[in-house]
This record gives structure tokens, sequence and C-alpha cells, in this order.
């Protein structure tokens, strides 16, 4: 201020004006324009800057200017546009001003040669050196590399992108034809994806990052470009000022007459896609001339064409059918993608209205009918398919449990929206297919490394923002992040290069404002896509929730708090602010889930796939297999344009990162879009939106002001004297620098510059610019520097020469110990041989030890080997002696220890094949046994198997044999009771005729005592014999006897009884047991087992009856029974009828009856009440041979098992039989034969048995017959 120096002040159209300083206050300062004396105004502190001594001073690059600022950055920028030089350096990024006009001379091909191979920086900045660049790094680094150009609509980003193609093709090309397609293919990209905006005649309405592909000679090969984000919703609705596609009026204005019938084309005043916007054309004044009456539009009639030098819609159609046939597409092709553009332009004439029906759905109109056959007709479509696809949608029933469909009526918006829907989906699958058709002209086999170009949209923000705005600027912020990644990387390599050592230069990271659109759940574009699956998604509902989620958020605010009164009137539910690195964006989120939705309805996507023309069903068939386009019947399935948005940017980031890269940031120099005018404010928004000040905000953290050595010489030599002046650039800069005692931090000396602090320059010119006396004080300085730095410069060389006096000493002392080292190397030489032949040959010696240790683990031909393991032995210590007591070279040691070696290698390997031969023999051996285990327990497994089946046969024969048994049992007892009432009522007969005689009887004796007594009295002696025969012989109607009176039964039972061969009531028990065990006589053996169950049955009938009263409760039977000394009578008996000898084929007879087992569970009476669990349960086991028991067993749970045996146990036996004892119709309690011996022979029951055997005791029974015959 004191000085009066100028400063850089904001202005509202320029951007900055040059003032003064007047007045200093809290937070402003009062600025006086230098161009309006005596006027003033305050501006804040951070927005005013210092200016340079001449503010018409320009450079090349902005890094050498004294004060490095964003005033300083936009004059320097301005000075050059005014002078036609549009191009300019900040370090190596590239600031490219549209001219609006052809610079002479600035892209030709004399400019194209200057420029190969030269560095940046020796030649004015261009963006064929920013291409060169990219191709050098490629070569030098074998890396592939990225040129990034942005900016914003208008700012000729499309153009610098064609040049740096056109660079590489033509610089580094084969000269083939792949070269020309490459550049042939923009004007084709163009035509389907460029339109007029408000800002550009020829917007990109996409972004494009093309590829050019080198081989490993650094020549072009082919190339491939991808595209992000097309402008969809510019297909069915454009500003009053803009206009759709290109193509679409290129198509009306240049197309043949016949392609124009046959394709139904008329002025663009006739279709709704296009009249709602700029209905007029690009032409000149004789192209305007050529385009027919009938093809214009009224307002192009009225107004005129429009005009622009690289615009031209008739030409252009001709150059474009020009640019299809170079890059391979033939007519029929071409033919195919204008039938499908004229097809979109007769599908939105389409209009509907509302039903008179009680639907509520919605028809055609009548007078849309000739445009829908145009329509169907083109798109190879049924007119009546695609009418009802349009009014309804088809909707999947389950009512009923039976699925079906059904057509749902649609509203007129409904339809509508699905018109343009349709329309939409069919441009962008088209201009997929031309991007497909693009890629597939260029083709190459294989890439070494590639050059790839990125055309995308810069920072945009208008009044109005909306989703495309909101994915441009999620994408910018992204490059924005690795745009600052890498100028700090080529900074710091800078740095590194000229030597400075400092520290890593940090910036604010702007990745909380990424996280904001892109974190998983709470993004913004995550939150936007769980709105699109809501069944009733709302932009009100999306923007509550973002704002409900990132309440607190820095980078997020409601639009009421808005600097701009526009934006002020937006309800929160209606939108938000994000702050972006370039500045704050208010975004109105109405359509935002409409256009998040990339999907048509299941009927009409179904419609276009399944369309007879080939083309267009080619369109959709790739689609129609991905998963994301399976769509359920009835309703609009989604497909997240965001989502598809941040996937594509994240790859192409990823590609980004793996390549070098160099930037290019277009700046539009105003808005009428008019040559050398220059709005600074404009301007100024878009270097900020670029990030060309935040760049310079980083470089305040390193050293941003530099200069080379020989500027700083040449600026300030005419202020010293002669002899300074003599000194080299550098060393009169360093002289400078020491001489002024300025801060050694606040500078740096690198190798070819001098690097400043930011404002350290301005100070350093100050000082050297000042007056004369300063001047003077400061020559005294700089000499007395140079006398300190001579005088050191002498002390050096003394130092010096004492050091070489020094040196000298120590190269004799060094001699004699090589003199030395080289004897000691000789005789080494001599004798090296032999030492090394020697420690080889003991290492060989040393591996004998494992030998012996191989051996040992041998079975076989041990002695063999051990044998061949000491003759090598004895030829090492041969060889060992040898060695020492002859000279021998070296190729004859290596020869004989190398014949050691392989001997012994010959052996090991034997030794080794030996014992793998012994491991694969055990191993054999191992596998044999497992297989021979394996089959057995197969065998084992299969033959429990058949076990198994047979004992359930076995078990469901026993279980019917019980059942008939029972039934059998049933009816025996029924014929028995049967037969039971018989006897009784026929021995009731036969009581009451005995009752009768024996009241006959009575009378007879009592006649006959009367008779006598009359007699006696009488004297008279009646014979006894008479009376009776004479009563037996006249009393005809008594019974003689009483056998006459008993019935047929009573008779036939006594007529058994009397034919009975054998009397066994008066035998003993002890001679019934000896002959049923000693018998052959059949006959006798089963009257003896007959009587013998008979006193058995009488002993229970006693036992049971006489329980309580007889004492002796142990007593097994009536003594009558058991005593062996008994009446004579009964002695003699046994006498008479003793027992017969066992015969021989009693063995037979007993095999011969069925044997039947039986199992019961039972618990001890004493344990009854204790054990209410049953956990003391034991088992009784029975085999019956007949109808008699054979053996018994009883399995207690916690004492040793009982065995009888029939014969030697009679007495602790069962003595019921089978059919007594119930067992056969007690269920599940028979077993099978191999049960009852298992758990028989697992008790001890075989041993058992044998001794009862052998000792006679025991009764020939089954089980004693097969014991005997197993035994033999």
């Amino acid at each position: 201020m004191e000085d009066g120096k100028p400063v850089w002040a904001p202005h509202p159209t320029e951007g900055f004006q040059l003032g003064t300083i007047v007045d200093i206050g809290a937070d402003s300062l009062t600025i006086e324009p230098l161009k309006q004396k005596g006027k003033t105004f305050l501006a804040p502190v951070n927005q005013v800057f210092p200016a340079e001594d001449d503010p018409n001073k320009h450079v090349e690059d902005n890094c050498s200017l004294m004060y490095l600022n964003e005033a300083t950055l936009l004059n320097n920028v301005r000075v050059r546009y005014s002078k036609d030089k549009i191009y300019t350096y900040v370090a190596n990024i590239l600031i490219a001003v549209n001219p609006y006009v052809e610079i002479p001379k600035l892209y030709a091909p004399e400019t194209i040669k200057q420029y190969q191979g030269r560095s940046l920086g020796t030649l004015p900045p261009h963006v064929y050196a920013i291409a060169d660049k990219a191709y050098r790094d490629m070569k030098v680094l074998k890396m592939s590399q990225s040129i990034i150009v942005s900016g914003e609509s208008g700012a000729g980003k499309t153009e610098n992108t064609k040049f740096v193609l056109r660079y590489l093709t033509t610089s580094y090309g084969t000269g083939q034809d792949i070269d020309e397609r490459i550049v042939e293919a923009n004007p084709l990209l163009e035509a389907f994806g460029n339109a007029k905006t408000v800002r550009n005649n020829n917007s990109s309405r996409f972004g494009k990052f093309v590829e050019i592909h080198f081989n490993e000679k650094n020549a072009v090969v082919g190339g491939f470009v991808s595209h992000y984000l097309l402008e969809k919703s510019r297909i069915t609705r454009q500003g009053q000022e803009e206009r759709n596609y290109h193509i679409f009026y290129r198509l009306c204005a240049g197309a043949p007459e016949d392609i124009r019938q046959t394709f139904y084309l008329s002025s663009p005043d006739t279709y709704r896609y296009l009249n709602r916007g700029c209905t007029r054309y690009f032409a000149t004044k004789e192209t305007d001339k050529q385009i027919l009456q009938n093809r214009k539009s009224p307002e192009h009639v009225k107004a005129g064409p429009l005009k622009d030098p690289l615009l031209d819609d008739q030409g252009d159609y001709n150059r474009m059918s020009v640019a299809m046939k170079k890059i391979g597409l033939d007519d029929t092709e071409k033919l195919d993608l204008f039938r499908v553009v004229a097809g979109v332009l007769h599908l939105g004439n389409v209009d509907f209205e509302e039903a008179g029906s009680t639907s509520g759905g919605c028809t055609i109109r009548s007078q849309s009918g000739q445009t829908l056959e145009h329509c169907a007709e083109l798109l190879g479509l049924e007119e009546e398919d695609l009418r009802v696809s349009l009014t309804t949608r088809v909707m999947n029933t389950s009512a009923g449990g039976a699925k079906g469909t059904i057509k749902v009526p649609l509203k007129v918006e409904q339809a509508n929206n699905a018109r343009d829907a349709l329309a939409k989906t069919v441009y962008s699958r088209l201009f997929d297919h031309v991007v497909t058709r693009v890629n597939q002209c260029f083709p190459f086999e294989s890439s070494a490394h590639f050059i790839g170009v990125l055309d995308i949209a810069g920072f945009e923000y208008f009044e109005h923002n909306s989703f495309e705005q909101f994915c441009i600027n999620y994408c910018n912020e992204k490059l924005q992040q690795f745009f600052n990644e890498r100028i700090l990387k080529e900074e710091q390599e800078l740095y590194d290069k000229e030597g400075l050592g400092v520290n890593e230069v940090h910036y604010v990271d702007n990745q909380d404002c990424i996280d904001l659109v892109e974190a998983k759940l709470v993004g913004i574009l995550d939150i936007l896509d769980e709105e699109n699956r809501l069944p009733q998604p709302s932009d009100q509902h999306f923007t509550e929730m973002v704002h409900s989620k990132h309440k607190d958020h820095f980078r997020l605010t409601v639009p009421r708090k808005s600097k701009l009164a526009v934006h002020r009137n937006v309800r929160d539910d209606e939108g938000f602010i994000v702050r972006h690195f370039a500045g704050a964006v208010c975004y109105e989120t109405t359509k935002f889930v409409e256009k998040n939705n990339d999907a048509l309805h299941m009927s009409l996507e179904c419609l276009v796939s399944e369309s007879r023309d080939r083309f267009v069903r080619e369109l959709f068939e790739n689609s129609n297999n991905t998963k994301d386009s399976k769509q359920k019947a009835g309703k609009l399935s989604f497909i997240s344009v965001g989502n598809k948005f941040k996937t594509q940017l994240n790859i192409l980031l990823d590609k980004l990162r793996s390549t070098g890269s160099s930037f290019i940031r277009c700046v539009k120099p105003n808005l009428k879009m008019v040559s050398h005018q220059f709005e600074g404010g404009q301007i100024l928004s878009q270097l900020q939106c670029s990030g060309m000040v935040s760049v310079l905000d980083l470089m305040q953290g390193g050293f941003p002001s530099r200069a080379p050595f020989h500027e700083l010489y040449n600026m300030y030599k005419q202020y010293m004297p002669a002899k300074l002046t003599r000194l080299d650039p550098r060393l009169f800069c360093k002289a400078l620098f020491k001489a002024l005692g300025l801060n050694e931090k606040d500078y740096k000396f690198g190798l070819t510059k001098v690097f400043f602090r930011p404002g350290k320059f301005s100070e350093f010119d100050q000082i050297m610019k000042s007056d004369p006396d300063h001047l003077a004080e400061l020559v005294q300085c700089v000499n007395k520097w140079l006398i300190c730095s001579r005088w050191k410069k002498v002390q050096w060389c003394a130092l010096s020469v004492i050091k070489l006096k020094n040196k000298i000493l120590y190269r004799a002392s060094a001699c004699i110990q090589m003199q030395k080292t080289v004897r000691m190397w000789l005789c080494r030489r001599k004798h090296k041989p032999r030492i090394d032949g020697l420690v080889k040959v003991r290492n060989l010696k040393t591996r004998m030890a494992k030998f012996n240790e191989v051996v040992a683990g041998l079975k076989e031909g041990q002695q063999e080997m051990l044998k061949q393991i000491q003759e090598l032995d004895a030829s090492i210590t041969a060889l060992m002696i040898k060695i020492k007591s002859t000279v021998m070279t070296r190729i004859e040691i290596d020869h004989e220890h190398q014949a050691l070696v392989t001997r012994s290698q010959q052996l090991l390997s034997a030794m080794q094949k030996a014992k793998q031969e012994e491991e694969e023999r055990e191993r054999l051996r191992r596998i044999q046994e497992e297989m021979e285990r394996e089959r057995k327990r197969r065998e084992e497994e299969e033959q429990r198997r058949k076990q198994e089946e047979e004992d359930r046969r076995l078990k469901a024969e026993m279980e019917v044999k019980r059942k008939q048994e029972e039934e059998e049992r049933k009816k025996r007892e029924e014929e028995e009771r049967r037969l039971q009432a018989e006897m009784e009522v026929q021995l009731e007969a036969e009581r009451e005729e005995e009752a009768a005689r024996q009241a006959v009887l009575e009378q007879e004796r009592r006649d006959r005592e009367l008779a006598m007594r009359i007699a006696q009295s009488e004297a008279e002696l009646i014979p006894e014999d008479t009376p009776d025969a004479a009563l037996r012989s006249n009393g005809s109607s008594v019974p003689s006897s009483p056998e006459r009176v008993k019935g047929p039964q009573v008779q036939a039972n006594k007529a058994a009884a009397d034919a009975k061969k054998y009397e066994l009531s008066k035998w003993k028990y002890a001679e019934l047991r000896d002959a049923i065990n000693t018998s052959c006589d059949i006959e006798l053996l089963a009257a003896c087992r007959e009587e013998f169950h008979r006193r058995l049955k009488v002993y229970h009938a006693w036992k049971s009856k006489n329980k309580k009263r007889n004492a002796d409760s142990e007593q097994r039977a009536p003594k009558s029974v058991t005593d062996y000394d008994c009446a004579p009578v009964v002695k003699r008996a046994s006498q008479q009828n003793a027992a017969p000898p066992i015969p021989a084929r009693q063995h037979e007879i007993a095999m011969n009856r069925q044997q039947r087992y039986f199992r019961i569970p039972f618990i001890r009476p004493g344990e009854e009440y204790k054990d209410l669990q049953a956990k003391k349960k034991g088992w009784w086991y029975a085999h019956f041979d007949g109808p008699w028991i054979a053996r018994q067993m009883e399995l207690h749970p916690d004492k040793h098992p009982i065995l009888l045996v029939a014969g030697k146990d009679d007495m602790e036996m069962c003595e019921l039989s089978l059919e007594e004892t119930g067992l056969t119709r007690k269920r599940g309690a028979e077993i099978l034969a191999r049960q009852f011996e298992e758990i028989w022979e697992r008790c001890g029951g075989m041993q058992y048995l044998r001794s009862a055997i052998e000792s006679r005791q025991a009764r020939p029974t089954y089980a004693t017959a097969m014991l005997q015959s197993m035994l033999k």
C-alpha cells in the first residue's frame, strides 16, 4: 500500500481488475481501480492478489511468473489469447482456450513435424507437444499413457481430441488404411452422439475414451472406443434453443429423395421429437439454396440457417456417408442405421387419447394411424402388436392357484412414457451398435501399449441441474482426485530430478465428497437404487432419505441455504446441494428416479426383440441375454443407470491409474461462441472448475516459482559490475543469493533452475531493484563473498596437496601389498587344481557314510551292495593318494573325479532302485492284504445281509406258523369244550342210570334179606346163587353189571386203557428217567414220557394245593413219586420192566422231531416292586425238542447265567409241554435257532452239554445229537 504497487482485485465480469490498496479493514481491503480513479470498492482479503510489474507480460509456463495465483494465471491467459496464443502451460498441464476461428498454420503438417521428438518446454505450448510427450513416455518407460481432455461444453474438447489423434496417426502411423479409419471414425460418432446446445453448436453428449494401440515397434496398429453416459433425455425433449442429435437433421436435410420417400421423411417441424427445440439447419449460403423447400421448417424459412464454420447439415450428410464407407460400412448397413433413426422419429408422432370405455385406458388417435403404420414398417413390427404394446402392459396373475397373464390398459401419461422409453432404448442400442462397428473397423491382433484420449464433459452447474449433471460432476470429482494425485506426483518427480531433496507435498483430499455419492448403502447412488426397487418409488421420498442419512454431512445441505435466490425457492424434498471441489451445486431431484432406470416393460422389449427386421432384432439380442434385462411380466424391471455409470467409471479410473497421464484443460472464452472476446469472470469460473486454481494451491506447499539460471543472469546482470558479470550463470546466482543473505529455506538450487517458496521470488526481485546505495552495499557483499569463497578454494587446494602426498605414500605401500598378493596368486594358481581336486574327492568320501546308511535299510542284496561300496571307497582313497603324490592337471583331476561321481551316482541309483523295489513290494503286499481284508469284509457283510434276510424270512414264517397254531388251538379248544359238554351230558345220564340201578339192587337186597329172614324163620335154606341167577335171569329190565350201563365214550376210554402195553404206574421216578435216557423202544419211550409228565402234573397240583399247609416247601414231588425204596411190588415191576439200553438210531429219531426256540423277559419276584424301571430285567431262553423242553437258560443282569439240560436238570426245568406253556401264542417270543445257539455258546452251553453227555446224564435230544455228530 505504501509503495502503491498494483494488485488484482475481484471483478464481476472481468474476473479481476488492477487497482491499488487505499485502506485496510478488519477482513477486507479498500481498492481503487486504476481505470476508474476516485472510485473505491471493498474486496475480501483472500480475494486480493499481488500483480506483476508489467501486466502485459506473458510467459509460456505460469510457474515462471513472479506471483503465482489465480489472478496472474487469468491475466497471463488473457494476454496470450489476445495474441492468438491459445495454449499455456501450468507445469505440465496444458490450458487450451477455444479461439472460435482458424489460426493459420497452427495445426499444419509442418507444425506436426516441428514437435516430433521435442521435449516439453523447448517449443511454444501446443496440444501436439502433449501428444508427443505421451508417445515419448510410452516409448521410453514402456508404459501405456493417457491424455485427459476436459472442459465444459463448447470449450473445444472434441477438436483437441481430434488433433491428438491426427498427430499420433500422422507421426507414428504405418501409412495404411487403419490410420485414416481412426481419424474418420470421429465424424460418425459425432453424427450420432453430438448435438447443438445453448453453449456449443457441436456438443458431445457422451463421454468417450479413444485408445490408439501400438505394437512392439511403437507403430499404430489399431484403436478402440469406449463410451459413457449418453444423454438419452435429449432424444425425446430439448431446450428451446437446442437441437436433437445431428443425425436426425442431416437425414432430413441431406438424404436423397429415394431414401426420403422410403423412410417417409419430412421437415423437422413435423416431428414431435424435433419441433419442441430448434428446427433450423446448419448451412452456408450455398448449401442453404440446395436444400429443398419442403425439407425446411417455417422457423428455418423465417430466421434463416444456423451458422457455424465447422457444421453444415447437408454437407455433413455426404461427409458422414463417405466416412461410413471408409470405415467399412456398406450401403445395406448404412440404410439399416438410417431406417432405425427414421423409425424413432415416427414413433414420437404417435399420439394417445382417453378411451371411451370404463376400463380407464387409452387408445391411439385416428390421426396417428398412418404414423403408427410407418413406424411399425421401419422397425419390422406388426402394426397391431405395436398398437397393443403401447397402450397396454402384460401382468402375471396367479388367481385360484392357476398362473396366467392379463393385459392392463395404460393411461395417456403412462402410454406417452412407454413410447418415449421405447424411443430412448432403441436409439441408445443403435448408438451402442455404431460404437461397436467403429471398433470393428480398426481391429488389431496384439498390442504392446496404447495411448488413450479421454474426452469427457467437465464440471457443470446451471440454473437447473438434473441427474445428468449429477453424474458428470460425480465423474469430475473422481477425475479431480486422480488429477491431484498425478500433479503432485509429477511435481515431486521434478524436485527429485533437480535434486532439491524436499519433503512430500500434501493436499486436501475430496474423498468425503466421493463417498457421499458412491458409498455402499448410504451413498446417494445406492439410496437412489433402493428407491427404484420400491413398489411405488418417488423423487420426494428419495430426497428425504438423502437428507435423513446425511443430516450432518459437511458436503450436503438443503436448497434453502443456497446463496442464489432461484435455489432458495426449491423445497427440501425437491433437491439438495452438494459442495464439490469447484463449488456448491443445487440438484433438483425431479425425474431422478425415472432417469436412473434403463429398462422397458417386458411387452415392449419382447416386441422389439422379435422384430422381423434382422438388424433391429440384433440390436436387442445381446441385451436379452444379460442378467440385468430379465424382467417380470407386468412390472418394469430395474436396471440402474447410476450404478452402471459408477462401474464404468471405476474401470476407467483403474485403467488411468495403470498408465502415465497428461492433462489438457479446455476453456471456453465467451458464451456467444465468437472469436477474440475474452470474458474473464466466466473463464475464471472454468479455471476453478477444472481444478487449475486448486493446482496452484497445491504448489504453494512446495516451490511454485522457478527460474532457470540463465534467465536470472540475464535479468540482473545489468545491475552488477563487469567483474561479476564475467561469472557463469550458476555461480553468479549463487554469489548473488549468498551475498543477499537470503534464508536457505526460502529457495533451493537445482541442477538447472532455482526454486522459490511462494512470494520469495518477488522479495528477491525487490531487493535487486532497490536504490543504488543499497546496490553498492550489495556489490560489496558479493565481493566479500567471492573473496571468502576464493580463500576457501585456496585452503581446499592446500588440503588437496597434503592429501595427494598421503595418497602417494599409500600407493607405495599398496604396491608392495600388490606384489605379495600377485606372488600368492601365482602359487595358488599353480597348486589350486590339486587343492580343489582333493577337496572335491574328500567331499565325495564323506558321502560314503550315507551310502552305508542306505545299504543298512535294504533287506535283500545287502552283501553285494556293501562289496560295491567298499570298492568305490578304495578307488576314492587311491585317487587321493595319486593327487598328492603326482602332478596332475585340473582336467585330469576333474576327469577322474567325474568318473568316481558317476560310479557313486550309479551305485546310489541302484541302491535307491532296490530300496524302491522293496518298498513297492511291501506296498503291494500291504495293498494285497488290505484287498483281502476288504474282500472278507464284503463277504462277511454279504453273508450277514443274507443271514438277516433269512432271519427275517424265518421270523415271518414263524409268525405265520404261530398264527396258524393259534387258530388250530382255538379250534381244538372249541372241539374239546364241545366234547366235554357231551361227556358231561352222558355222565349225567349214566349217573342217573347208576342211581336207578342201585335203587333196584337195594330193593333186591332188601327183598333177599326179607326172604332170608323168612326162610330162616321157616327153617328153609335158599341157595345164594339161585336167587341172583333167577333175579338176573328174570330181571331183564335191570342191568346185570355196572359196565352194561356205561356210555360209548366211557367204554372207548376203558378199551384204550386195556389196550395199553405197559403198566408204568408202579415205576419209580429214577426208573422212568433211565428208561427215557436208555430205551430204544419207541412205544416204551413215549409211554415213559407220558407217565413222567403225568406225575409232574400231579406233583404241581399237589404242590399248589398244599403250599400253605405243608411246611416242607422245598419238596419237589410226593415222596411216593421220588422215593427209590418203595414197596417190593414196585421194585419188582421195575425189575420186570427195566429200561433197555440206548439204541444207535436214537439220534435219527431226535433229529426228525420239530425244534423250536423261545425267549421271554422276566423280573425276579423279589425285585418286582423295587425295580420300577425294569433295570434288572432278565431273559429266559428255552429250546423245545418236539413238545418237551430240551435246554433252558436264565440270563440275569447281575449274576452268572443259569444253564439247564434235559435229563440232568429235569427237576429245575420247565415241566410243561410246549402247548401248555402258551409260548407259541405269545407274539415275538419265538426266535431263530441261530440266535439261541449264539447265546448258548457265548454262555458256555457247549461245554456244559458236553459234560452232561459224557456223564450220561443228558437225555437224548436234537441238541445232544448235533453235538455228538460235530464231535465225531
